[in-house]
This record gives structure tokens, sequence and C-alpha cells, in this order.
């Protein structure tokens, strides 16, 4: 599994040839094995791009060598690299916390989606600097957690006035912002959801446009019913937005359908599930985004994910990390808990938390370590990815690059 080395300038800064690595996840599916795993493996990078993988070996005498003008070697240990973790659902913006409610739960009372419009008054309070910098600290905690692409949402503001603001704010730290106005009736317009969608499809809708990539509806009892869903994400797809659906978290409904109905890059949660709803998915290329914090933290079933492989269904793994049902940023534990507790194995969940991710975001410039793909990596201190899961919550990620420059990490000197 090797490519030739293009030539050209370099960018010294973000050209490197990381060699001595012991298990090498590339995701380019190789004879049966879609993690694409290389051993005693190197991996060249030229000007933030992927440029060559392959066995350490095979590099040429003069990259091994470092005698190649602007490329120096960067030695991984024999420890394992992996693809940067692609985080496809987070609700990072916000504020207010609610620890509280999480206390409440764990002494037994049943979560429910009405907690969103505690977070709501808090984030309307709070100022943009505020936000901001709530925002970059924990943008900072994923990325030193191997999180290199990541998707963020509105939703804590549920008025055009702030939902711009979170949009605006949420378009500073990444590309992927999702416009989550329709995610409880805002607490002003509680007496009429019909109208609520009014000012989503309209007002908001144009206040937010041109700072999001997605739109995305919360298809539950307790939010909205799959028509006052389904009129959100037509008025973003008509105004040029991708679709994403939360779906199927809290009980059996009709969210999944819908996403897979309407071409939805993804759809949420979906942890209660149909056989129609489990067929639905297979035949089409909406991904099934799961979301297990969600489930350690409000004590509901876990999602079957050995039941979506099986069936062929494209599986992705994400934090969804919120102030109420998920406050987690760590894709890791995401991993072990997928493992534990979800019946997929070691490579999957690492597979649906990188690639599984990037598909989910269709996007084909991360998630993979192939020639021409944004040099994301990830080198573990560890001599395999099975150790993600074998010791949980262990500070495992060692070193992290996104676009071939290395970020601070928890074992950054």
């Amino acid at each position: 599994m090797s490519t030739s080395v293009p030539t050209g300038a370099t960018d010294a800064a973000k050209t490197f040839l990381l060699t001595g690595i012991g298990e090498l996840t590339t995701n380019v599916a190789a004879d049966g094995d879609p993690c694409g795993t290389v051993h005693d493996a190197a991996v060249l990078v030229r000007n933030g791009r992927i440029a060559w993988t392959g066995r350490a070996t095979d590099a040429s005498e003069a990259l091994a060598s470092g005698a190649e003008p602007g490329v120096r070697i960067v030695n991984a240990g024999g420890r394992a690299v992996i693809p940067g973790f692609v985080d496809s659902h987070t609700h990072l913006i916000f504020g207010g916390d609610r620890a509280e409610e999480f206390t409440a739960r764990m002494a037994g009372e049943r979560y429910a989606a009405g907690g969103i419009r505690t977070t709501v008054a808090a984030t309307r309070a709070a100022t943009d600097d505020h936000l901001r910098a709530r925002l970059a600290a924990l943008v900072a905690e994923c990325r030193a957690q191997g999180t290199t692409t990541l998707e963020v949402k509105t939703g804590y503001g549920l008025d055009v006035e702030t939902e711009a603001r979170l949009a605006r704010l949420a378009a500073e730290v990444t590309d992927e912002v999702t416009f989550l106005g329709a995610h409880v009736v805002a607490p002003d317009h509680a007496g009429s959801a019909d109208e609520y969608v009014d000012l989503v499809v309209g007002d908001m809708l144009r206040a937010v446009s041109s700072h999001v990539r997605w739109i995305d509806a919360f298809c539950e009892e307790g939010a909205f019913t799959a028509d006052q869903c389904r009129r959100v994400l037509e008025a973003g797809r008509a105004a040029g937005l991708g679709i994403r659906v939360h779906g199927n978290q809290l009980g059996f409904g009709e969210g999944v359908r819908l996403a897979v109905a309407l071409g939805a890059a993804a759809v949420d949660h979906c942890t209660f599930l149909t056989d129609d709803d489990v067929i639905a998915l297979a035949g089409s290329d909406t991904v099934a985004t799961l979301l297990p914090g969600v489930e350690f933290s409000t004590r509901q079933p876990y999602p079957d994910a050995r039941r979506l492989r099986d069936a062929g269904v494209t599986v992705a793994l994400a934090s969804d990390c919120n102030p109420g049902s998920s406050f987690t940023s760590s894709l890791p534990f995401v991993i072990a808990l997928a493992v534990r507790e979800m019946g997929m194995t070691p490579a999957e969940a690492v597979w649906a938390a990188t690639a599984g991710g990037a598909r989910a975001l269709r996007r084909t410039d991360v998630g993979t370590i192939a020639p021409g793909t944004r040099a994301d990596l990830v080198l573990l201190d560890a001599p395999s990815r099975v150790h993600l899961a074998y010791r949980p919550g262990v500070p495992l990620v060692r070193r992290v690059w996104k676009d071939g420059e290395e970020l601070p990490t928890a074992a950054t000197p």
C-alpha cells in the first residue's frame, strides 16, 4: 500500500515523514480490512496533506535519512497512528450549566427534551465574548483528545437574534455549522408550535443562512412532529443547506424514515428502531450516527450498533457534547462505550469515529490517511487502536496534527 511521492515546493512547518509507526490505520480498505491497517509503517506529509503512505522500509533512503530538503523525521517509536477523529454531532456553543439536572437523573428522574429550555435562557443572557471564550475552551478540549474535524450546532437561542449570534460564532471555529432552530419550541412560543416553525423557516433561517452549511430538526415527542420537521428541512434545502436529523432518541418515531426520504446526510441517535427503520437505512446513503455518551448520561438503553452494521448500515460515532444529556467531548470515551455497550469491535468503533464521521458530514478529505487527504493524524501512546477501548479513561492521545500542524495535547510538554 504505497504510492509515488509528489515533488514540489514544501511548507517546512507542515512537511515531515512520520515513521516508526507500529500500526497505521488508514481507513483505505484493503484485503477485507476496512481499516486498511499497515504495520511497521510511515506517512509522508507535504504542505499539510498526505503525500504517501506505506511500509517504513519502502520510504526512500533520502526521506528516511532526512536528506531531502524541507523534510524532517518524526519517529513514532512503534506507537499506533490513526486519522484524526471526526465528531459530526456537537452542541458546543451555549451558556450555563445543567449539573443539577444530571444529579437528578442519577437519582432516578427521567430524561426529557424540555431541559433544553434551561440552557436557552442562559445562552440568551450570555455575551458574545463569554460564548466565544467557552466555545474556544471546548474546541481546545476536543483537539487535545484527537478530534480534528467537528460539527457545531446552534439551537440554544431559539430566537432570531441569538440563533444568528450562535451561527456566526460557531463559524469562527468550523466550516461544519448546523442550524438547529427546530431544537424545541421556544419558551416564548410555547402556545403554538406551528407559529414557531413559521419563525424558523422565515426570519430565523434568513438570519443564519450565510454562516451555516446544514439544517437539522429534532423529530421527537416533546419537540417537533414529522410534518413540522419536514417543513423545516425542506426550507433549509431550498436555501442550499444540507439536511441532518435528530431522530428516534426517546422512543419509536418517524425521524429515521423522514431522514431517509429527504436524503439526509445523517440521522442521529437511532436508539429506538423498528425493522423497517433499519431496512430503510440500509437501502440509503443516510448515515446512522450513534451517540452513546447520551445513554451513559441519561441511563436510556444503548443503540444496537451490531444490528445496524450487520444490516449494512453505515454507522458513525459522535460525542453529542452538550450541557444536558452528554457533557463529554471525548471520542476515545465514546469508542470505549461503543465497544463495551453497543456490540462494536474496536476496529469498527475507530472507523465509525473517523471515516464514519466523515461520511456523516459528506467529507472525503478527512477521516482517512491517503494521498491527497488532509494530514489530520493522531499518535496514540499505545501499540494499537484497540487500546482506546482496552484502556478506557486513560489519556492515550500523545500527539495530534491538523492539516500537518501539530496541536497541543495533554501529553504536550
